[in-house]
């Protein structure tokens, strides 16, 4: 098709929009209407592992862990208690009414504390007694008090130093309670608003304690998750609502227009609206990482609708009254638009090729908010610009100060663009050594695989962690899974024992040149459980599977959770070695400690010929996968970079048929995303969720500008401008543009920096500074490439420089 052809084209659209435009406007509002209600039905996916590859090596072990040995998620219920193990067993029987609480929580499958191994102690000791049998001859009174507390009791001592670090801490003052919870029903999502209330629930109960006793914590991986979606979804509100705000204030400032207020909030608000509702209706859930949505398609509205107004405004100055000038602005800008909008898709497209689900769910959400930027535009906008407000509104006249603010923008962007050009040479050098050196702090990057890091130093979440890992001795919970043989023996027993052993040998560097000390602060199997009674006179005469037996009777979810048998009792079984170790420790030592017990695992328990891949021995856990959680995320951020930037290329070729004009377009767009990404390496920061992707998704809300850009400059040489003349006439125009939106955004993610939540930190200042990396290359950089490949021969009418031509143009189309 012709330029002429689909020239023609763009008008009888515009004049379609523009002449229906009230009856748009209603059938926006009708579309709007039927959303709403959808729309509020959004869920988060609060489960970890759908953040992993489905062939991820870490998440087929969890996997099993969570089917074989009834679900792995714990929750620890700490509180001070400096009579715990006062004789007197006041401290057990508080404890007991805390468990028996927390047992009647819905979600809660059960609970295990020293009152759950204090009843066990005195079924042991009644058993064993068989009415005084054992005591023959005892010239010792009985003791009346709880079995646990026995002084001459060596059961009792065995089980408190078993126990230490899970039920009570080194200090015999904390109390712990360990609440198994629910698992979701295999095949099905677990139902987050069920769990939000289970741990309101439990947190309500350690807050308020019987009498006596100071409020408690509560900690342990579901607690976090809990609290990261629920600031995830407060953050959410709050952009929502202050961006929407700042924006507002942002574009009176600089507009002094009601109707420019009025059309970019409600571009945002309407695709918005309607993309969450066609999420429900596709039954796509957001995750941790997608909830940052509606920071994007803020991002895509905004910028489209305030090149928009700066064009607009533009024609108006010129002299076009309000209806030609917004029907020109239209027209010129249409397939500018849309084309910065394929750009955007296709590099948000490219996380499809991500192997993480959530990652390939947030491409589709981002893709579908932006294409239906288009729609909103076209049916709200123009009757919003066209509307003739009351006279006590705000008019449209440029103030003074908005004039004022004009001029400057003007001399400072077309000077800013002179001086590049007068010291065009020296400029390049600078940017490049400069951008050179800060993109080499990439190669500094490490992941932050303390997940409590993602709240602030004060939220109560860290101050709870703090709390278990200073009492318990380390907040980290992870398996080590081994086979097992149908029926316990004393052989099998001693491997076990073994393998411990050797796990709790295991070092790890100490703190600020502290010694070494033990990378795992606790080891507990049931061989534990059962050596622990050895001094039990009636458990010692019972076969190893025999004492096991017993153990299950009287604790059953606890046995269960450590020991797996199939329904077949033929066949093998499997073992679970619970590991506990220090949350917050550096990335690089986590995975050294985790390859290390994997590595002694294995020598203990090899694999053979015989075993299925199934039922070999595993390392595995909330700790493990937290662990691997960024790197999972991080492991095709640059194959997706890579693809966008392919997608993006292809797009401009495609629109401005001209491959010096696409690689002219790419080179300020991907500078600032190895600028950012080195500066994290330099400051020291760590990549989090918030930074997982920045790369692919930066570089597709950059590149609009440059569209415009490169646009409004083929415009002007069409014109018969110098190159000289178009820089300078679209360095003022579309430069005003960028400002103003880029401002506008900026201020407006400033209110996710006040987030409890660190990612969201992260996401809003890295967004922010990725669009502010964005405005400088393409008011530098692009001019200045510009600058250098495009020369002033003559531009034919039809067409641009060599082969290229602007966007649906014509000969003075629009003019």
């Amino acid at each position: 098709m012709s330029p002429h052809a689909g020239q023609s084209a763009v008008s009888f659209v515009v004049d379609v929009l523009l002449r229906g435009r009230w009856a748009w406007l209603l059938l926006g509002i009708v579309l709007a209407a039927i959303a709403y209600p959808t729309s509020k039905q959004m869920k988060f996916d609060r489960s970890v592992e759908r953040m992993f590859a489905a062939d991820d090596p870490v998440l087929a072990p969890y996997e099993r862990l969570k089917a074989q040995f009834g679900g792995n998620e714990v929750v620890l219920a700490v509180y001070p208690d400096p009579d715990l193990l006062n004789p007197d067993g006041q401290g057990l029987k508080r404890l007991g009414e805390v468990s028996n609480r927390l047992k009647a929580v819905d979600g809660v499958k059960d609970v295990l504390s020293l009152a759950e191994v204090n009843a066990l102690l005195e079924k042991l000791t009644a058993a064993q007694n068989l009415g005084g049998i054992f005591n023959f001859g005892s010239k010792k009174p009985k003791w009346s008090g709880p079995a646990l507390l026995n002084p001459d009791s060596k059961l009792a001592k065995n089980y408190l130093t078993l126990f230490e670090g899970y039920t009570h801490g080194p200090d015999q003052q904390t109390a712990a309670l360990a609440c198994m919870l629910e698992p979701a029903p295999p095949g099905e999502v677990l139902d987050a608003r069920r769990r939000d209330q289970t741990i309101a629930s439990l947190r309500a109960i350690v807050e308020n304690l019987p009498a006596g006793l100071t409020g408690g914590v509560l900690a342990g991986e579901p607690v976090m998750v809990v609290e990261g979606f629920q600031l995830l979804e407060q953050d959410g509100k709050r952009l929502g609502q202050w961006s929407t705000m700042m924006l507002g204030v942002t574009i009176i400032i600089c507009f002094f227009s009601l109707r420019w207020l009025v059309a970019p909030i409600a571009v945002v608000q309407w695709s918005l609206l309607v993309t969450q509702a066609i999420l429900v209706w596709s039954q796509l859930q957001l995750t941790m990482v997608s909830s940052m949505l509606s920071a994007i398609v803020t991002v895509v509205g905004v910028a489209t609708v305030v090149h928009l107004i700066v064009r607009c405004r533009e024609l108006e100055t010129s002299g076009l009254d309000r209806y030609t000038a917004f029907r020109q602005a239209m027209i010129l800008l249409a397939i500018p638009i849309v084309g910065a909008i394929a750009t955007d898709v296709g590099g948000f497209g490219s996380l499809w090729w991500a192997s993480v689900g959530p990652v390939q769910d947030f491409g589709t959400m981002m893709v579908i908010g932006s294409i239906l930027v288009i729609p909103a535009v076209a049916l709200l906008v123009p009757a919003i610009a066209l509307v003739q407000f009351p006279s006590w509104s705000i008019k449209d006249a440029a103030p003074p100060h908005q004039s004022r603010l004009d001029s400057w923008l003007h001399h400072m962007l077309t000077g800013m663009l002179r001086e590049l050009r007068r010291r065009q040479i020296s400029a390049a050098i600078v940017i490049s050594v400069v951008g050179l050196v800060i993109a080499l702090g990439a190669v500094r990057l490490d992941v932050e695989t303390d997940f409590t890091r993602n709240f602030r130093s004060g939220s109560r979440v860290v101050m709870w962690y703090e709390f278990v890992e200073t009492r318990l001795g380390g907040a980290g919970v992870w398996d080590v899974i081994i086979p097992a043989p149908p029926e316990l023996d004393e052989p099998y027993l001693a491997r076990v024992r073994k393998l411990e052993e050797r796990l709790r040998a295991i070092e790890v560097p100490g703190t600020h040149g502290a010694p070494a000390e033990p990378g795992l602060t606790k080891v507990l199997s049931l061989v534990d459980v059962m050596d622990a009674a050895k001094d039990s006179q009636l458990l010692a005469i019972l076969a190893p599977e025999s004492r096991a037996e017993m153990l299950s009777a009287n604790l059953p979810v606890f046995a269960a959770a450590l020991r797996y048998q199939p329904e077949d009792k033929n066949l093998p079984g499997r073992m679970r070695i619970m590991l506990r170790a220090h949350e917050r420790q550096p990335a690089q030592q986590k995975r050294a400690l985790i390859e290390e017990v994997r590595r002694v695992t294995l020598e203990e328990f090899p694999p053979n010929a015989n075993q299925r891949s199934t039922e070999r021995a595993e390392v595995t856990g909330f700790f493990v996968l937290l662990t691997s959680l960024i790197e999972s995320m991080l492991r095709d951020q640059w194959t997706t970079f890579a693809l966008a930037s392919g997608a993006i290329a292809a797009m401009l070729l495609v629109l401005f048929r001209s491959i010096k004009l696409m690689l002219i377009g790419l080179v300020p767009n991907a500078l600032p995303i190895f600028l950012v990404m080195g500066l994290l390496g330099w400051l020291g920061l760590r990549i989090n969720m918030g930074a997982a992707m920045i790369a692919a998704v930066s570089m597709g809300l950059s590149v609009d500008s440059s569209i415009h850009y490169l646009d409004a400059f083929l415009r002007a040489r069409q014109r018969g401008l110098s190159v000289a003349d178009a820089l300078a006439e679209v360095q003022s125009s579309v430069g005003r543009a960028m400002l103003f939106s880029t401002l506008a955004l900026i201020i407006g993610f400033s209110v996710l920096c006040t987030s409890e939540f660190v990612p969201t930190v992260y996401f809003g200042a890295l967004v922010s500074l990725a669009m502010l990396g964005g405005l400088l290359g393409n008011l530098v950089v692009l001019p200045l490439l510009l600058g250098w490949f495009v020369r002033d021969e003559k531009i034919a009418e039809t067409g641009g420089y060599g082969s290229t031509a602007p966007l649906g143009s014509t000969n003075a189309a629009g003019e």
